[in-house]
């Protein structure tokens, strides 16, 4: 725990605090399914499972997996020749990934999300018409990895920035397309694509927001909650893109501090001294669990009123691989 927790008060001594939970919060549809994969993997075929990256951005997800017989590696050279399970994370791999799976006769479940995966589709039916490639999203993450390796090595242009927009030179400007990661800021997303826009009007958008639903939701039920907040705490991990935008988003839309903490055990007490209010929310690859835990944590000091915000409801679920759609029906 960083900090130095204050004497614990007693029941009448305890601060009001009103702490606004942001719904939707947590674990989104992909990383649902994700999640899933492995464990019915583990209970149809018994451990190892092995899995490519994180199957999602989340510390406590990985160890609790892990726990239970998955064990996760960075390149498919670091699982020996075996007929378990192989399953590629929710984020998406490169072409060669799979490629090299056939070779060695891998049997490999895909955990990659379905909505990266129509990102990868989009990506290859622009290349296939002509298009020289742009992708806005943040350098080495796992989801831009997998994107830019859909195709060959310098088809797909990086843009991070508004700078990055307003520099690049195309080979072709009226044959030139966009895509985007699917965890960003929807409002730095938006200026991006709008300083493409104004440089080159026969760009080629997007049909539908590249950014998954989930990311919107989760931002938009922020922004709600933001300007009435002290504080706002995102449960999630640092690697987590979607999380981190979640903390940006909440400065941005009034909080005047807003962290990113992974568990209880971090908060940090000086942080919240003397606050009335504060938001709660969780990226899409952290659990429920650990949002109970932060607000346990808050109760042993505070006397807590608890406001849920609803900004949209979610009902979106993804199909499972077929070799473990038999495991759900039993």
């Amino acid at each position: 725990m960083t900090g130095t927790a204050p004497k614990k008060q007693s029941r009448t001594e305890r601060p009001k605090l009103t702490v606004y939970l942001a719904s939707p919060r947590g674990f989104c549809a992909g990383v649902d399914r994700a999640i899933q994969i492995v464990e019915l993997a583990l209970e149809k075929y018994g451990a190892p499972v092995y899995v490519r990256h994180a199957i999602v951005h989340n510390r406590y997800v990985v160890e609790s997996l892990e726990a239970k017989g998955a064990v996760f590696v960075e390149e498919l050279d670091e699982i020996p020749d075996t007929d378990a399970p192989i399953v590629f994370s929710a984020h998406g791999v490169p072409k060669s990934v799979p490629d090299d799976a056939r070779n060695r006769r891998m049997f490999v479940l895909d955990a990659t999300c379905p909505l990266v995966s129509k990102v990868h589709i989009e990506a290859e039916r622009l290349f296939d018409r002509g298009h020289e490639i742009l992708l806005i999203g943040h350098a080495g993450h796992p989801e831009v990895v997998g994107t830019t390796g859909q195709l060959p090595p310098g088809a797909i242009h990086l843009i991070e920035t508004d700078e990055d927009a307003n520099t690049f030179v195309p080979k072709d400007p009226s044959k030139l397309a966009v895509i985007t990661q699917t965890t960003l800021s929807v409002d730095d997303t938006r200026e991006i694509m709008a300083a493409l826009q104004k440089r080159f009007p026969d760009i080629v958008v997007p049909r539908k927001d590249d950014i998954c639903y989930a990311t919107t939701n989760r931002q938009e039920a922020v922004k709600k909650i933001a300007p009435h907040c002290d504080r706002v705490i995102v449960v999630g991990s640092p690697n987590s893109s979607n999380s981190m935008r979640l903390v940006e988003v909440a400065e941005r839309a009034g909080c005047s501090r807003a962290m990113l903490l992974e568990e209880g055990g971090d908060i940090d007490w000086s942080d919240f001294e003397n606050i009335r209010s504060m938001g709660v929310t969780a990226g899409a690859s952290a659990p429920e669990v650990l949002v109970n835990g932060i607000l346990d944590a808050f109760a042993e000091r505070f006397e807590l009123h608890l406001e849920t915000v609803t900004t949209a409801e979610e009902t979106i679920s993804f199909k499972l691989p077929r070799p473990l759609r038999d495991s759900t029906a039993a």
